[in-house]
């Protein structure tokens, strides 16, 4: 296995290529900016110059992968365009490029409530609705794939077990990035997470479950 990592140097990017890493799975780690990058990512990481907006570059960005992990996402920004361009264009050329060159399992990061119109999140130039429309893509691509889902996003670990559950079952609570990247790694692992929408979040209430269990029950 070999995977490669869009959004690399992004807050749960990073987290997914240390996981990787810490498994001793090679990464080609997909980077706008290689200085920032070496700062950032281990040394173990590939970094391959490159940006998801450039379809061009792509094909020779994914090298030898074998499966691939999208955490790329528009920052906010007074750019009306920034969450179409980024959170559609950008994933729908991943998942052209990944099919054609026969990626195994295609994971995406995308977030809760994205079935929402109405969600106070799409005031940022409707980006619930263009991650929407990535997953919509992915799912009609006819690859193996992981939608993953969190509640919001902290910085911060924490001990809280992690709560999953099928697409639009979850609609508030938060969790650390280093889960959601555990999840992320995970499913490439987990058959029960073939071609599923899975939503997490953390609570310290609840049960503590093996990731098998938790992507069985989804």
């Amino acid at each position: 296995m070999k995977a490669f990592v869009a959004g690399a140097t992004g807050e749960t990017g990073r987290r997914i290529v240390q996981e990787l890493i810490a498994r001793n799975i090679p990464v080609r780690a997909l980077v706008r900016d290689t200085e920032k990058a070496r700062e950032i990512l281990p040394p173990e990481a590939e970094l391959i110059p490159g940006d998801v907006l450039n379809r061009a570059n792509l094909t020779a960005a994914l090298g030898d992968s074998t499966v691939l992990l999208c955490a790329t996402g528009a920052k906010p920004s007074f750019d009306p365009t920034g969450p179409y361009r980024v959170d559609f264009e950008g994933t729908k050329n991943l998942v052209d490029v990944a099919k054609a060159k026969g990626i195994e399992h295609f994971v995406l990061v995308s977030s809760l409530c994205t079935s929402q119109l109405f969600h106070p999140l799409n005031l940022f130039w409707l980006i619930l609705v263009w991650k929407k429309q990535a997953e919509e893509y992915i799912q009609k691509s006819g690859l193996t794939y992981t939608i993953v889902r969190p509640g919001g996003l902290k910085n911060e670990d924490n001990p809280n077990p992690i709560v999953m559950q099928g697409a639009d079952t979850l609609f508030d609570g938060s969790i650390p990035r280093q889960k959601v990247a555990q999840v992320s790694v995970e499913s490439v692992f987990e058959p029960a997470a073939r071609n599923k929408i899975v939503e997490i979040v953390s609570r310290p209430d609840a049960a503590p479950k093996s990731f098998g269990e938790l992507f069985q029950q989804c």
